[in-house]
């Protein structure tokens, strides 16, 4: 299965209000794993960038005078994505930006380019209701080492968003090979072929297991159903 993980920067909060693109970042992974491929620019919003976002992003008009355009990209960004699931943390700002950008090229919207979309933070709060669960958390919870991030900027933000998702997702695929195991049904009962031995836990086992559920009770205040 190929995804790709993807970010962008922009010059603000609202495409509606003109707001543009000025950076895209994106991480090709397939079959749970990065390939090195990677999709990165800096574009040209032809307008200011908020004050705002400058301090989120550090990228500066000056800096961006002289890269190219989204229309001068377009086409080897939409060959990057072409067929992939996409990867996107807080999906609806990244997406809606990407279609503005597309409207004023009048190209069809990005979902008929690629094999849908992902909004990993709906994901996370999900797996973590109410907790933090902005990039930074996410690093945080799952030890990925984010040291280097002083500033938002779209490639990093990507590499960090595959490391998270792939920690987030991890043995979920090990679950799904588990169904696939063969069965026969003797006596009204489903047996699992192979022979499983079962060990049972001791007593130190237990009580880390026990230590366990009351750290995470303490995290999310409310004990855990299992």
């Amino acid at each position: 299965m190929r995804q790709v993980v993807l970010d962008t920067e922009t010059t603000g909060l609202d495409p509606a209000l003109g707001h543009r693109i000025i950076e895209i970042g994106a991480v090709e992974v397939i079959s749970r794993r990065a390939t090195g491929e990677v999709f990165h620019v800096y574009l040209n919003p032809d307008r200011e960038i908020d004050a705002g976002a400058i301090q989120v992003h550090g990228l500066t008009n000056d800096f961006l005078q002289d890269k190219p355009r989204f229309g001068d990209i377009a086409e080897s960004f939409l060959t990057f994505v072409a067929d992939a699931e996409l990867l996107i943390h807080n999906a609806p700002f990244d997406v809606g930006f990407l279609n503005a950008e597309l409207k004023r090229m009048d190209a069809g919207p990005l979902a008929g380019r690629c094999a849908g979309v992902l909004d990993t933070l709906k994901l996370a709060k999900e797996m973590h209701p109410g907790q933090k669960n902005n990039l930074d958390a996410l690093c945080k919870r799952y030890e990925v080492d984010n040291s280097g991030r002083s500033f938002h900027g779209a490639l990093l933000d990507a590499q960090l968003l595959a490391e998270v998702y792939l920690a987030m997702t991890r043995g979920q695929e090990s679950l799904a090979i588990a169904t696939l195991m063969p069965e026969r049904v003797t006596a009204g009962r489903t047996l699992r072929t192979g022979g499983l031995r079962v060990v049972r836990a001791g007593e130190a086992e237990l009580d880390a297991h026990r230590a366990y559920l009351a750290g995470m009770a303490k995290e999310c205040g409310e004990i855990p159903t299992w």
